[in-house]
């Protein structure tokens, strides 16, 4: 009897199965990389505080405690920043996403001198370094009477958000067919409307996406809120600077403090995941 050999189709699945575990294998590295910080700042919220500081670390936590939270709340006024924080964040991606919707709409469908200036530009201001602005912003808020308010914190925080909300606005309009408009405003359908009911609609999930990312970058921000505001307008980030002082840091209520401020962005992102999802893959195919 003559041995047998596997077919073509056989040896293409034997393949397709390695590139499928070598892909796995690779996402698996990447979310232990990505995810491991993340445990270990849990795992030190729930330890005890003198857990916290052993020099032989446990990967697992021997007990579990909840008064690394209650002393988080007990250090410093917890809420007040957690507020002013929600503020300064919610303001800022709803005016960064209006004005950016807007700027990107004339960029990607009106023809007007300096438009490629105008492009050139936004991409000038995303490559500044925000360390080298700092002196800039707190001489120009203070001349304005800005300074120690969050009126000032939002329009310094519109000034690095609102560059990158235009560009990511402009990919996603840029993509959505020009003919759906013209053939909307046949139907009857003036310019408004058409947008409205033809473009927005598509352009959506890119929304979705885009204030998301602007809602983390002025939720996380710190070194901006630290220099123009005072400690009794400080936000949630600079909150966590509390815990360290004269005495040492204390590691367990920071941590505990850290995964109470992630909640808000967990929650967004669970609630809006799928439009997201949506978002960040529709701006890549072309219409």
């Amino acid at each position: 009897m003559t041995p047998t050999t596997a077919t073509p189709r056989t040896a293409r699945r034997g393949g397709l199965k390695k590139s499928k575990f070598g892909w796995n294998l690779l996402g698996l590295l990447v979310f232990i990389t990505a995810g491991f910080p993340v445990y270990w700042m849990l795992n030190t919220a729930f330890k005890p505080a003198k857990d916290a500081i052993d020099p032989n670390p446990h990967f697992f936590p021997t007990s579990w405690t909840l008064d690394n939270f209650r002393r988080a709340l007990e250090i410093s006024d917890f809420w007040g920043p957690v507020g002013r924080s929600l503020v300064v964040s919610l303001v800022v991606v709803l005016i960064g996403i209006f004005v950016g919707m807007l700027a990107a709409l004339a960029i990607s469908r009106f023809a007007f001198r300096g438009r490629k200036v105008v492009i050139v530009g936004i991409l000038a201001v995303q490559m500044v370094p925000l360390v080298a602005m700092i002196i800039p912003v707190f001489l120009l808020l203070n001349d304005l009477g800005q300074y120690d308010r969050l009126t000032g914190l939002i329009i310094t925080y519109l000034t690095f958000i609102l560059p990158f909300t235009v560009w990511t606005l402009r990919g996603f309009i840029v993509n959505i067919p020009k003919e759906l408009e013209e053939a909307a405003m046949v139907d009857g359908c003036t310019p408004t409307g058409a947008f409205i009911r033809v473009v927005f609609p598509l352009l959506a999930p890119g929304m979705v996406a885009t204030s998301v990312y602007g809602f983390i970058q002025a939720w996380n921000e710190y070194l901006y809120a630290l220099m123009l505001m005072s400690q009794q307008n400080q936000t949630a980030t600079v909150w966590l600077s509390n815990f360290i002082t004269k005495n040492g840091t204390e590691f367990a209520p920071m941590m505990a403090g850290s995964t109470m401020l992630a909640v808000p962005i967990i929650a967004l992102f669970l609630v809006v995941q799928r439009k997201m999802a949506a978002g960040l893959t529709a701006g890549a195919v072309k219409g």
